[in-house]
């Protein structure tokens, strides 16, 4: 099973972490003893469990950061070592700015750079060897799905590249009565003398998917209870996808799933606690990033001339469709939109050089902490959409109002899962995961998008 991103070969990739910040730190203290015995207590010493909390627990949240446990990260090693030394460049500041803030001891003079010096030496080591060994085999399960027609190719069409399908290897179709058009892939129909039960334990089969197009009257009940007395997983096609992919299937659910899996979110103490947790994380961005937002005026003004306006409102549908004024910097052209609203997209001519500067490291988004503040959106939640095309969309596509049931965010788990869209298709992909992200919403939900939203920010994947 698997918790949003985590699973079995990401879990060894975060334990080893710890290991290498383990040795990391022991080697670096014994080695500090020679100019530091009398100022450095010895490995083992109580004041040390605090320091390797600290030390441990900024380098794994940066590694988090940018990206290294994704397991479908697409990156050579040469790639991989780039985005290590970023995350020893954060975790270093972190620390830096950690010991600022809380009344601990630092480490005396440069120990402390030496142990993110060889910190970096043991993530470049331990990576190679991961990825010399493909560590993500380790979690790879034998399914069979249950089911050769429409529903059971919903695999093919959400599951389309093999970075998707790193966790499972697909050994074949099971046909079913009443399936309706059968599925076309070079994965085999399964067509076996034995019975299916037979075939399941003979091959290794871990799990078992149903998609079949029409369970009533067509499935083997009996075999599957056997199968699952066994051990064998049984799931159905949806939340298999959901697991795998982060996203709901929109147009193979009905009323029932709306009704048992979205959250009432009426709990009074919780909505306050959430807001004093979206304001806090908003002065947190606001003091770290104010030298941007200065730049970002002037550059604006600079292109465009110092009487052109810097920001730009917008009004956006928010929580239970209620619209409100968004602010951001202006990234396009004035008067853009002076033949009506038109939506943006990624090759769009009236993006000014300095707006695209800013769209693809998403500083244009930084005025959005006043509607933070404010209480219009979250950080964390589906992007606002303007309400000329909410309506176009809430009428084509099923479910899309259900966005609304929370309040809109900067960052969201569609952006982190899906790139920049401009169309009614790419809107309906990104409701799959903004439906993934209404149903499992929780605190450490929004602070993994959260921590996860820096690899956007640092690589420059935003539009």
């Amino acid at each position: 099973m698997r918790y949003h991103d985590l699973n079995k070969s990401n879990t060894v990739l975060i334990v080893t972490d710890f290991i290498v910040a383990l040795i990391v730190f022991a080697l670096g203290l014994n080695l500090a003893e020679v100019y530091y015995s009398e100022k450095t207590p010895r490995f083992g010493e109580s004041f040390h469990f605090v320091q390797l909390f600290l030390f441990s627990s900024t380098l794994q949240i940066a590694t988090l950061a940018v990206g290294l446990y994704n397991e479908k990260l697409r990156a050579t090693y040469k790639g991989v070592a780039i985005r290590i030394m970023v995350a020893i460049g954060l975790a270093y500041i972190m620390s830096s700015f950690i010991y600022l803030l809380i009344p601990v001891s630092s480490f005396p003079a440069l120990l402390c750079e030496l142990l993110y010096l060889l910190a970096a030496v043991g993530l470049l080591i331990s990576r190679k060897i991961a990825l010399s060994t493909n560590y993500t085999n380790l979690n790879r399960r034998r399914v069979v799905v249950l089911g050769a027609g429409e529903r059971a190719g919903l695999i093919n069409s959400c599951m389309k590249r093999r970075a998707d399908r790193v966790n499972f290897d697909l050994i074949g179709y099971i046909p079913v009565s009443g399936d309706s058009i059968k599925v076309t892939t070079t994965v085999p129909r399964i067509e076996t003398s034995i019975s299916l039960e037979d075939y399941i334990i003979d091959n290794q089969i871990e799990e078992i998917i149903i998609g079949a197009d029409e369970r009533r009257g067509n499935l083997p009940t009996d075999m599957l209870f056997s199968c699952k007395m066994k051990g064998v997983l049984i799931t159905d096609i949806i939340d298999f996808i959901e697991r795998e992919t982060g996203q709901i299937a929109v147009s193979h659910i009905n009323p029932s799933w709306v009704i048992y899996n979205v959250r009432s979110s009426k709990d009074l103490v919780g909505r306050f606690a959430n807001w004093v947790f979206n304001c806090f994380i908003s002065s947190i961005v606001l003091l770290l990033t104010w030298p941007l937002l200065l730049v970002a005026m002037l550059l604006i003004k600079l292109e465009d001339g110092f009487s052109s306006p810097v920001f730009y409102s917008q009004q956006r549908v928010g929580k239970q469709g209620k619209v409100f004024s968004i602010y951001k910097f202006r990234s396009m052209q004035v008067n853009a939109e002076e033949n009506g609203a038109q939506m943006s997209f990624k090759t769009d001519k009236r993006i000014t050089k300095v707006g695209a500067f800013l769209r693809k490291y998403r500083i244009d988004e930084l005025p959005q902490l006043y509607n933070v503040i404010k209480g219009d959106m979250s950080f964390v939640g589906p992007r606002p959409e303007r309400p000329e095309f909410c309506q176009q969309f809430d009428g084509s596509i099923p479910y899309y109002s259900q966005r609304h049931d929370v309040k809109p965010g900067l960052t969201g788990w569609a952006q982190l899962k899906y790139p920049y869209g401009d169309s009614l298709d790419d809107a309906i992909e990104k409701l799959k995961f903004d439906l993934y992200y209404i149903k499992h919403r929780s605190f450490m939900l929004d602070v993994l998008i959260l921590i996860r939203t820096s690899e956007i920010i640092l690589f420059g994947k935003g539009r």
